[in-house]
Order: C-alpha cells, then sequence, then structure tokens
C-alpha cells in the first residue's frame, strides 16, 4: 500500500487511529535511537531513515542507503531493518532475541511485520536501529556492493 504523502505528517494523516498511533509510538522509538547523521524523510512510499545523498551518493540507484523504514501496509504494519540483515551476527542475534519474547517472528527480507503495537518487541527494535552508527553501514553497504561487483 504505497502512500502519495510527501510529509511525514502528511503520511500519518492517511492512516486510521489506531494504526497511526502505533506507527507513532514506532517512530519514536525509531528517533529515540537513530544513531547521529541519518535523515528521517518520505521515501518510497514510506517514512524512511536513510544516509543522505551529501555524505554518500555512490549508489547503484542513485537514491540514498535505506537504513531502516516504517510503513504501513495493506494488512499490517512494518518496521524495515535493513541495517541488520548486512550482518549475519547482528541478524541471528535479533531473531534469537525476538523469539526469546514470546512475541509472533513474522519476518520478510528486510522487515518485520505487525498488526498491532503489541506484536512488537520494542525495546528489541530501538537496539537493532541504534546498532548501527551511520559511517559503519556506509562501509558495510560498500563491502556488499563490492562483493556483488566480483561475483559478476
Amino acid at each position: 500500500m504505497r502512500s502519495s504523502a510527501t510529509t511525514i505528517e502528511g503520511y500519518l494523516a492517511e492512516m486510521p487511529e489506531d494504526r497511526r498511533k502505533a506507527v507513532q509510538k514506532v517512530r519514536d522509538i525509531i528517533l529515540q535511537n537513530l544513531p547521529e547523521g541519518y535523515e528521517e524523510v518520505i521515501n518510497w512510499g514510506m517514512i524512511t531513515y536513510q544516509v543522505p545523498l551529501e555524505v554518500y551518493s555512490d549508489t547503484y540507484n542513485k537514491k540514498p542507503l535505506m537504513y531502516a523504514a516504517l510503513a504501513n501496509q495493506k494488512n499490517h504494519m512494518a518496521v524495515y531493518l535493513t541495517g541488520i540483515y548486512l550482518d549475519e551476527n547482528l541478524n541471528k542475534d535479533f531473531k534469537k532475541k525476538y523469539l526469546e519474547t514470546g512475541k509472533r517472528y513474522d519476518v520478510g527480507k528486510s522487515c518485520v511485520r505487525f498488526r498491532k503495537l503489541e506484536d512488537l518487541p520494542l525495546e528489541l527494535i530501538g537496539e537493532s536501529i541504534g546498532a548501527i552508527p551511520m559511517e559503519d553501514f556506509i562501509e558495510r553497504t560498500k563491502g556488499l556492493s563490492a562483493r556483488r561487483s566480483k561475483n559478476d
């Protein structure tokens, strides 16, 4: 469910009240834990936390590197944690800690899906958001790009 909103306020205003409250709470957790330098914008039809192009512009698609995102989808809401999926150890640790919470582990390629706020381990989401400083994220992404180029 891609939004046509151009501002975060507009994006939030499009949602039913229960979802808006849930997304706002997750957004608050993200902003409290977001490492310095990332910017919060509307990109790809969702609230995105990204590396500004002024900081790193050498991307394959000429768009900013997405570190994380928050989205309202048709049947659920989702937190995209791109950063932890670049690191196998962070990914494994996230899964282990998530399962220990007893909450339903509903994940996709780089997203955690939730239908209501209670389904999401907010402390773990905050910890995961704070896990990778922007400079490290850029370096990890460069390393991934270099490995892809070698394999092509």
